[in-house]
């Protein structure tokens, strides 16, 4: 679905569908105490726990053990806690000769994708010095991440926080037929859901190990099917009728990947009807038969009601989810296919015409073949709130699958950012890196966004040369009051999102 803008404009009308502008689019055991020794120094404390297979059970890090010798450092104490089951270790102390540091803490223990960050280590003092408390979180990252690092100081706790908020500000049973919506408050059809909403919040819930809202979302989702089987893209806020019709790609991929990701944490069907993986399986074929256009090179479509993929919006090209779609399926030589015509159009974007060779700032529609164009003629293309997503799914195919194609694109577009710095990205750019000045409906860039710094954020999780972008971003995330200018569910989903990809928790359950 087009990406919520800015509070958002009235929904424009296309020719061949209605759609809003932001967002979517549419036609849119504890692990052993460190012991105490005479010491010569601290040694740091243990990593996190590793991510336990599906919704397993992560363990704490272990507290510093201190080595014998002469003098030493305190050594520290790491009290990571995990949700998953993992138990709360603590750090030895270390004991004579001239005190010192203590250790840095271990993170906080993970428990699959569902666990919490555990709280900061404190160090205990050697004899004659003071030890250090150690930060909380993990500075690594976890199995399932590849080459890609974590933001310094990331930690769960953070996911929570916004988690909570986005629960507060944004879910809500009105209008959700006896179950629950993601609404948007400030931007499209007022107070509207629409199918990009529900799949963030059922990608959100399965991360953060919370099968009732899932499940919840889920069956609000079924109550809005088109006769197809996918849902309409927006649905007003009584919950009685679309109010933006034909199905969105972008959503439906999202909670296909969704139900793949519950059948691997939680398995079963939870209190629905069916299997996660049934719904899984006809939702991805459903994707595979109505959106994907089979006579144009397999390229993804932007809907249902498009035509085919003569017109695409980059942004939504998710190839990793691609790989987990050809697995569940066994249909893993047809999904290739869709993988390689995504990676032909972002390429193909990226051209001398459009002078964005080396900053990878795709436009928000184009032809496969990288000419900017909209569906109806008014929709943007220059690289907005749809656009900014493309460095987040790139990076989870990177992330977990190592695509070189992936590292290719990341390195641009990380590069431009980089250049920019994390407190100075705005919200609009003309695809030769300046900012949009503005154009008929579409405001000039002025707003410091999430859907924007988040993704930009992951994306750099991929190049160490890029971390500073990748610390600064995530700190900016995480920072009071946020970044939510414009549309407050979209800039809160990605905020979320980001976070999650960011501390190590938005993994391939599949894999």
């Amino acid at each position: 679905m087009l990406a919520d803008m800015r509070t958002r404009a009235a929904p424009l009308l296309f020719a061949v569908a209605s759609v809003g502008l932001v967002g979517c689019f549419s036609p849119s055991s504890s692990a052993p105490d460190g012991g105490a020794g005479a010491g010569n120094r601290g040694g740091s404390g243990g990593l996190a726990g590793q991510p336990g297979a599906q919704t397993g059970s992560g363990g704490s890090g272990s507290g510093g053990q201190v080595a014998s010798g002469g003098s030493g450092s305190g050594g520290q104490s790491s009290a990571g806690s995990a949700t998953g089951g993992g138990g709360t270790a603590s750090g030895g102390s270390a004991s004579g000769g001239q005190g010192g540091i203590g250790g840095a803490s271990g993170g906080g223990g993970m428990a699959g994708a569902s666990s919490q960050g555990g709280a900061a280590g404190s160090g205990k003092p050697g004899t004659g010095g003071a030890g250090q408390g150690g930060g909380g979180g993990m500075a690594v990252a976890p199995p399932g991440l590849g080459a890609c690092k974590l933001p310094a100081g990331a930690n769960f706790a953070d996911a929570q926080t916004a988690y909570a908020k986005f629960k507060t500000d944004l879910l809500t049973a009105d209008g959700a037929g006896g179950f629950l919506r993601v609404r948007r408050p400030n931007s499209g059809t007022i107070n509207s859901s629409n199918s990009e909403g529900i799949g963030y919040g059922m990608l959100i819930a399965v991360y953060m190990d919370d099968p009732t809202v899932f499940d919840q979302l889920w069956k609000y989702e079924q109550l809005h099917l088109r006769g197809n089987g996918l849902m309409d893209w927006e649905i007003n806020a009584a919950g009685t009728a679309p109010t933006g019709t034909g199905a969105a790609t972008d959503g439906d991929e999202d909670q296909a990947f969704a139900l793949v990701m519950a059948d691997k944490k939680w398995g079963g069907s939870g209190t629905l009807a069916d299997t996660y993986l049934n719904y899984a399986k006809k939702q991805i074929d459903l994707i595979w038969q109505y959106e994907v256009d089979q006579t144009r090179g397999y390229v993804l479509a932007p809907g249902d009601s498009f035509g085919g993929g003569g017109i695409v919006n980059i942004s939504y090209f998710a190839p990793a989810f691609y790989r987990v779609f050809g697995q569940t399926t066994g249909k893993a030589a047809d999904w290739k296919r869709v993988i390689d015509s995504s990676y032909q159009a972002l390429s193909a974007s990226l051209n001398a015409a459009n002078k964005n060779v080396t900053n990878g700032l795709v436009p928000a529609w184009s032809t496969p073949a990288g000419v900017p164009a909209a569906p109806n003629g008014t929709l943007p293309t220059y690289h907005q709130l749809d656009s900014s997503r493309t460095p987040f799914r790139i990076a989870q195919d990177y992330c977990w699958f190592n695509e070189p194609n992936a590292l290719a694109y990341l390195q641009k577009i990380n590069a431009f950012y980089s250049g920019i710095g994390a407190a100075n990205i705005l919200d609009a750019y003309n695809l030769d890196g300046t900012p949009f000045a503005g154009s008929g409906s579409f405001p000039a860039a002025s707003l410091h966004l999430a859907a924007f710094v988040g993704p930009a954020g992951v994306g750099a999780m991929a190049t160490p040369a890029f971390a500073t972008l990748r610390d600064q971003a995530y700190t900016a995330l995480i920072t009071p009051p946020g970044l939510l200018g414009g549309s407050l569910y979209y800039n809160e989903s990605w905020t979320v999102l980001s976070v999650l990809m960011m501390t190590g928790h938005y993994l391939n359950l599949a894999n």
